[in-house]
């Protein structure tokens, strides 16, 4: 097995947080702890597809990475319409 270098370690990194993020945001909304509307839930789901983009460009698994890209977008526009209902109050 060969050593990583310090970029591929970071890119491993970002994967494994990305599917600890992502699936800890499923489990946190499944058991009632998280509201699916709440600013962590969609944070986490943003933060975890990212890193999980990252992660898939480099390994060049396309499919994976076009659906973290759209997986992120939806989080991010929860944020941006969940700020605008609250800023409208």
């Amino acid at each position: 097995m060969q050593a990583l270098n310090g970029w591929q370690l970071l890119v491993e990194f970002l994967g494994w947080s990305g599917m600890v993020l992502i699936l800890g945001a499923y489990l946190m909304v499944s058991i009632g702890r998280l509201k699916p509307d709440s600013r962590t839930y969609q944070w986490m789901n943003i933060v975890g597809s990212v890193s999980f983009v990252v992660n898939t460009l480099w390994l060049r698994a396309y499919p994976s990475a076009v659906l973290n890209i759209i997986w992120a977008m939806i989080g991010v526009y929860s944020v941006i319409k969940r700020a605008r209902a609250v800023a409208s109050l």
